[in-house]
């Protein structure tokens, strides 16, 4: 009697545990297949070359290795948010996800800019090193987390150019009194230098240049300057790009709308940024010679290497304006170190490596 009372309360247990199991299994089948549509916006106009890109990029990844449980809608400059208001939009939970550069936000974040570029600073294969491996994904995480944002890379243009004018550049001082388009440290040099600088965005710079608002601009290279048409209203096209010399994009999301996603929803999030990341700096890599020689062999662009002394002005005043965005916030001098320490590090090495290949072949 005993044995038999003892096997229907094993039977019971087993079937409750049986039923648990079951139920649990149901209930984490069903959070697989929720289904998340998200809204992006974006510092670009809608499907420009490269940068409006690689956003779009971003979205078709996403939504194939989710087998379309994350779905992201991509909108330009302008279609929800005008182009400086998406870190707003995204830390205030309007949209889920953003797509921009950290230096666009520098009077909110003024650290931030060396999450993007830092004149004569990292290259963007250097870049991504210190982000991905040199710990300045952990200290940008920790900044946007104050902002309820999390941040990831999301793509490269290498290095740039140093812009448009309409007219020569020969000395330093025929950079008195000129009105010009540069965003980040780059535009607090230019001031510094002797010009105006003027915030402008991308899709306003054609007209601005037309109609004489600025008398030079820097946007990005070759193949997306081409596509701008920035030829037609300016004549003289300077190197190198001291100002953003590997500027780093940005995929930000908000905290909140992440962290509703099941785990590898957020890997896959993750993983498609990085993505585009690759893609972008590949996309630019391919594209920008074939652009230039059609900016000088057809429509007769005349390029430029800004002289050596305009240079060492630039690169005087920007060793004063990067240390002067340093506060006292600890995190702030933290990632100051940070950057500095890696900095010397990687420029050492590709003395010996990059660079000195690069001047022997």
């Amino acid at each position: 009697m005993f044995y038999r009372f003892l096997c229907l309360i094993v039977f019971v247990v087993f079937s409750i545990s049986c039923a648990k199991d079951e139920n649990t299994s149901r209930v984490n089948q069903a959070n697989s297949e929720t289904i998340y549509n998200w809204r992006m916006v974006t510092t670009w106009p809608k499907n420009f070359p490269g940068l409006g890109i690689a956003p779009e990029t971003l979205a078709t990844r996403v939504a194939k290795m989710s087998n379309g449980r994350l779905n992201i809608k991509v909108y330009g400059a302008g279609e929800i948010v005008p182009a400086m208001e998406v870190f707003e939009a995204v830390s205030q939970g309007t949209v889920q996800i953003g797509h921009g550069a950290a230096y666009y936000w520098k009077g909110k974040v003024p650290i931030a800019q060396f999450f993007t570029a830092i004149p004569f600073g990292l290259t963007a294969q250097e870049m991504n090193g210190w982000l991905l491996h040199g710990g300045g994904m952990e200290l940008w995480t920790e900044l946007y987390d104050r902002f309820d944002l999390i941040p990831i890379p999301g793509g490269n243009t290498g290095v740039q150019m140093a812009g448009w004018f309409n007219k020569e550049i020969n000395s330093i001082s025929d950079i008195q009194g000129m009105k010009m388009r540069i965003p980040g440290l780059g535009g607090e040099v230019f001031t510094r230098a002797g010009g105006e600088t003027v915030q402008t965005p991308g899709g306003e710079i054609f007209t601005s240049l037309q109609t004489g608002v600025i008398d030079a601009a820097e946007w990005v290279g070759p193949y997306n300057d081409l596509a701008f048409g920035l030829h037609q209203v300016a004549k003289y096209y300077y190197y190198p790009g001291w100002q953003e010399p590997g500027p780093a994009l940005e995929v930000i999301v908000n905290k909140k709308a992440y962290e509703s996603l099941p785990d590898d929803l957020q890997e896959i999030l993750r993983v498609g940024a990085l993505s585009a990341n690759l893609d972008m700096l590949a996309e630019y890599t391919a594209r920008n010679n074939a652009a230039l020689v059609e900016l000088v062999e057809t429509h007769g662009v005349e390029v430029r290497r800004l002289p050596e002394d305009v240079i060492a002005v630039f690169k005087k005043l920007s060793l004063e304006v990067t240390e002067e965005i340093i506060d006292d916030d600890p995190l702030s001098i933290r990632i100051h170190e940070s950057f500095k320490e890696y900095y010397q590090g990687v420029v050492d090495f590709h003395e010996i490596s990059e660079k000195a290949y690069i001047n022997s072949r």
